[in-house]
């Protein structure tokens, strides 16, 4: 463990690559729920069945460019416990942020966070809060674990073989490592 801390804590050293700013480029996400628990749906027979936060979820992923205009989601499959997505985000500073209007109050921090983050990081956390918020609206328990998974898509090689991944991911369940 890392002996760096904050606020008297340890804190886990970021797996970002120092090299990159996460301001542009394509990406292959994961994102997980809490202790890997199916609150998005199940697999039965080869098909995923959304239950109404999986639901939502996908509204969500689909509409991450009306809220994000420099990302783009080409690709992404949802799963009982987790969401594989391909993402595109345009180079570029942050003022297509909607929230780069005012410099007051929720604004003003949410701009700060995109300015230190990078755009990946805005979208998938804006993704991730919405889906909490309408979890807890709705009365249904939700979790997700911190973090995500992010790579760095390489050529069209690699592209290739994570477009193929999503695209099977669902009849390859019970082979998935996250399966269980």
């Amino acid at each position: 463990m890392s002996d760096e801390r904050f606020q008297n804590q340890y804190r886990i050293p970021s797996a970002r690559a120092k090299w990159h700013d996460y301001n542009g480029g394509m990406y292959f996400v994961t994102v997980c729920t809490r202790n890997r628990k199916h609150f998005f749906g199940e697999i039965h027979n080869g098909v995923m069945h959304l239950t109404e936060i999986g639901k939502y979820t996908q509204d969500c992923v689909q509409d991450i460019p009306s809220h994000n205009p420099y990302a783009e989601i080409p690709l992404f499959v949802i799963m009982p416990n987790h969401i594989h997505l391909v993402v595109t985000i345009d180079g570029g500073d942050c003022r297509d942020v909607p929230w780069r209007v005012s410099t007051d109050g929720k604004n003003k921090i949410m701009q700060e966070i995109c300015n230190r983050q990078g755009k990946l990081s805005t979208t998938i956390g804006g993704m991730k809060q919405a889906i909490t918020r309408f979890a807890h609206q709705h009365n249904l328990p939700f979790a997700w674990q911190p973090r995500f998974h992010d790579h760095i898509i390489r050529g069209n090689e690699d592209m290739n073989n994570i477009a193929d991944y999503i695209e099977n991911n669902v009849s390859r369940w019970e082979y998935d490592r996250f399966f269980g």
